[in-house]
């Protein structure tokens, strides 16, 4: 087969202070960079949807013609500019090309200056192209916030299965295995799916734990002959716009079989409902229990600094946990990464061993945040780069910009030029802090980071310091949001939702 590959990925928080342009794509912002042609081709050993598609479609000897590959960290809206511009690219090519397949690498969740459904927007101008007879197949984040336009649009969408996300490029493989699938049926799919009723907190979907974890394990024991694939995505509960939550779906031989497999999943998150709640401690409580357990600990306690995660459209600058641990005599502690490019660009003049006295972070107008002013001194300093070696993204190239580990007192501050969540060691290590031997680490992370730093870690706490990140959705000024949409998990309810089934026509 002829199949046409590309990748566009952002996921938006539309509460968020700052915006994805055209340059955030071309530089990846904790992603690879943006690469065209051929050159898509260097992303198959990375683990991200694409490199596993390529990966599984050559293995075949399929003729795959790349476009484009580009993502930015989370933000606020993707610019008209950039959306149109790389959006555009893809459809010229799909306009240009005779294939027999598509391949999209997506998000779910991004939201444009003038687009709600980035993805849905997306998929419907390549069908308007393609008709009905090409299958557009797809691989979505589990965070994505998955819409009738993406549904009705796609032949297929198969979502990861893992948070932290260490299944990416198995569900670009899975997207292979979808896409042959479709190709081989003789008869139409039906493709079904089902809406949850509420928005779930971005904390409570860590796979490693329940009721996540149940959730998942069951979805993947339905798979069968009958069920081709079934999806769920918890959503991502920080974009203002009337579909924004959790979905199920499925893809099947017959409407019976899909509709069962969705009500089982569907059941089973409804009725467990008031366990996708999630209780949190604020930063002095936080530091005060991580020193507690750390006094008779040979391993570090880890605090994830939630509402500041720039992987959840945060500027990962905010200075509450850093007040915390300074205020409470914090000893062996570290906090990273904090995004400055000001504060790393005077570290790097003043020298390594001097001291500076500057105004840190604190930069995103958020209310209760403010720049931390004090003299540190510069412990280490660093270019940036580094290759990432944790399950997540390993052998993923980074380039955080020039980086510098500040210190008061016995804590330390990884900071950097460019914006990235502290998912990896090798950003610590980078800095010039062995992770391994702190006491307290504090990462700009929700989940991700548990993967990496989870075998290191004595306990994990999850700190509500002020930042863009709402962690409870509940907090957030929605005012698009559907209204028979509930803002945070309660009481089990028998919600009875509607049930909706597409028949999806592929090719003989």
């Amino acid at each position: 087969m002829k199949i046409l590959i590309a990748g566009f990925q952002h996921e938006t928080n539309t509460f968020a202070p700052s915006r994805a342009d055209y340059e955030s794509f071309v530089r990846g912002e904790g992603f690879p960079a943006m690469v065209r042609n051929e050159d898509v081709f260097q992303l198959q050993t990375v683990n991200i949807p694409i490199g596993g598609f390529i990966q599984e479609m050559q293995a075949e000897v399929h003729h795959l013609i790349p476009v484009i590959w580009a993502a930015a960290s989370p933000s606020a809206h993707v610019t008209r500019s950039a959306y149109e511009r790389i959006a555009g690219e893809i459809v010229d090519a799909v306009r240009a090309t005779r294939v027999d397949a598509i391949y999209l690498d997506l998000h779910g969740a991004m939201v444009a200056e003038h687009v709600d459904d980035g993805e849905g927007e997306l998929l419907a101008r390549i069908r308007n192209i393609v008709g009905s007879d090409i299958p557009v197949v797809a691989s979505l984040d589990l965070h994505a916030n998955v819409t009738e336009q993406m549904l009705r649009n796609a032949s297929g969408l198969v979502a990861y299965r893992t948070y932290p996300h260490v299944d990416m490029a198995d569900t670009g493989r899975a997207a292979a295995h979808l896409l042959r699938r479709l190709m081989a049926s003789e008869t139409p799919v039906t493709m079904v799916y089902r809406r949850i009723p509420f928005l779930i907190p971005v904390n409570a979907m860590c796979t490693l734990l329940e009721p996540a974890r149940g959730v998942y394990e069951h979805l993947v024991a339905r798979e069968n002959k009958d069920v081709l694939s079934i999806s769920f995505t918890p959503g991502f509960p920080a974009a203002d716009f009337p579909e924004c939550g959790p979905m199920v779906w499925c893809y099947a031989s017959e409407p019976a079989h899909a509709d069962a497999a969705v009500a089982a999943i569907y059941d089973e998150i409804v009725q467990r409902e008031s366990e996708w709640a999630v209780e949190f401690l604020d930063p002095d409580e936080a530091v005060r229990e991580a020193q507690r357990i750390a006094s008779r600990a040979s391993r570090p306690v880890v605090i994830a600094d939630t509402q500041d995660n720039p992987h959840g459209g945060a500027d990962s600058n905010t200075t509450g946990m850093l007040r915390a641990l300074v205020r409470n005599k914090a000893q062996g502690a570290a906090l990273g990464l904090m995004w400055d490019p000001e504060v790393a660009r005077m570290a790097h003049e003043a020298g390594k061993g001097n001291d500076i006295t500057v105004a840190l972070g604190g930069k995103s107008g958020v209310a209760g945040d403010f720049p931390f002013e004090a003299t540190f001194h510069v412990e280490h300093l660093s270019d940036g780069k580094c290759i990432l070696d944790g399950p997540m993204m390993h052998g993923m190239h980074v380039d955080v910009g020039p980086t510098v580990c500040l210190r008061i007192d016995d804590v330390r501050v990884a900071v950097s030029s460019v914006k990235a969540p502290m998912n990896d060691r090798n950003l610590f290590r980078m800095a010039g802090i062995q992770p391994e031997k702190m006491k307290i680490l504090v990462n700009k992370s929700s989940v991700h980071f548990r993967a990496d730093f989870g075998p290191i870690a004595e306990r994990i706490l999850v700190a509500k310091s002020p930042g863009p990140m709402a962690a409870d959705p509940a907090d957030l000024p929605w005012k698009r949001l559907s209204a028979s949409t509930r803002v945070r998990p309660v009481a089990s309810l028998n919600s009875d939702r509607a049930t909706s089934i597409i028949s999806i026509q592929t090719n003989d």
